[in-house]
C-alpha cells in the first residue's frame, strides 16, 4: 500500500500546480464560480473539488486515509483529461477551459 499511496501522491502532486493559498483565493473568485457542473444553486463539482484539494494539500501523508486517495486519483485523471481538450481559438488565460482546470488545482499558465 505503501508504493501505491507514494505513486498516489506523487501523481497528484504533479497534476495540481498551485498552493493551497493559490487556490483558496482563487475559489473565492467570481470567475471560479462561474464555472463546472451544478445542479441548480449548488456548488459546482470542481468547485467542491477545490476545497477538498486545499484539504488534502494541508494533510501530513501520514494522515492520508482511502477517501484521500480516491479523490487524489480523480483529481489527477480529471487534470490529466482536461489538459487534452485545450481550446485552439479562444484566448486561454480567460477561457472556461482554465478556470475549470483552475478549480481542480492545476493553472495550466504556470
Amino acid at each position: 500500500m505503501a508504493d501505491d499511496t507514494d505513486t498516489i501522491r506523487r501523481e497528484f502532486d504533479d497534476a495540481v500546480n498551485m498552493t493551497p493559498k493559490e487556490l483558496d483565493d482563487w475559489l473565492d473568485t467570481d470567475e471560479s464560480q462561474s464555472v463546472g457542473n451544478s445542479s441548480g444553486d449548488e456548488e459546482s463539482t470542481g468547485h467542491a473539488m477545490g476545497r477538498r484539494i486545499v484539504e488534502i494539500q494541508r494533510k501530513k501523508v501520514d494522515d492520508l486515509d482511502d477517501d484521500d486517495l480516491a479523490a487524489m486519483k480523480k483529481v489527477k485523471g480529471y487534470v490529466a483529461r482536461h489538459l487534452k481538450q485545450k481550446p485552439s481559438k479562444e484566448d486561454v488565460e480567460t477561457s472556461k477551459w482554465r478556470y475549470s482546470l483552475m478549480n481542480w488545482g492545476h493553472d495550466p499558465l504556470k
